[in-house]
């Protein structure tokens, strides 16, 4: 009970000074789970910038970026970085989509609503399979595309529990991942919203280095340590 608490104390704290941050940005499902891959290893604007050529040609359902070799998804999403390791990876992604599609016509549509049909403890062991797709960005398409209630950790995450004494700095991605999944409730909107809090607060206050922590929304919370 102590544990939920502190965390619902975090999320208001955070809410309270930032206000909602409307994530993921996306039209579709199928397209944030592209922006969930482009998005490794580098900023939100690079990512945008590759989703732009992509929107443009209209690649952005699964059958029409399948058209494509991956020389040339690869041309398309340059402005993302690493685009041929990440053109590679899409395309584990694709061909993860035609297997489990029921049909041809299920490709045309951004939607991915024949993933839903699966649970999603099942479904995650089968994202992570997919080689290029680790935790985070499994989480990500989780949460953020399919609407399950898979909480997202990452370097903030990490940055923000050693912080206030939680977890040693070089704890496992599932050991992250646990810390809100074993005490909040399985909600979709709140560990949307919690993760993108965090980011927020790690972009702009806890900083890997020089952090902000007597300006930080959570600053109050350092007294109360572990």
């Amino acid at each position: 009970m102590q544990r939920h608490n502190l965390l619902l104390n975090y999320f208001s704290a955070m809410h309270d000074a930032l206000g909602p941050s409307n994530w993921w940005p996306g039209d579709s499902p199928f397209e944030i789970a592209v922006g969930a891959v482009l998005t490794q290893n580098t900023n939100w604007g690079n990512v945008e910038k590759a989703m732009n050529n992509l929107r443009a040609e209209k690649l952005l359902t699964p059958a029409a970026m399948t058209t494509l070799t991956e020389n040339e998804l690869a041309e398309r999403i340059r402005p993302a970085g690493f685009f041929r390791l990440k053109s590679a990876r899409l395309g584990n992604l694709l061909r993860f989509l035609r297997c489990r599609a029921p049909s041809s016509e299920a490709l045309s549509e951004p939607s991915l609503a024949f993933l839903r049909e699966q649970d999603m403890d099942s479904l995650r062991d089968d994202l992570l399979n997919i080689k290029g797709i680790g935790p985070e960005t499994a989480d990500s398409i989780l949460l953020y595309a399919l609407e399950y209630p898979s909480f997202v950790a990452d370097a903030y995450t990490a940055r923000l529990l050693h912080r206030h004494g939680h977890l040693p700095p070089d704890a496992p991605y599932n050991e992250l991942r646990d810390f809100f999944m074993d005490t909040l409730p399985p909600d979709v909107a709140t560990f949307n919203e919690y993760h993108a809090l965090i980011v927020r607060v790690g972009k702009t206050w806890c900083k890997k280095s020089s952090p902000k922590c007597g300006e930080c929304p959570l600053s109050s919370f350092l007294d109360q340590m572990p």
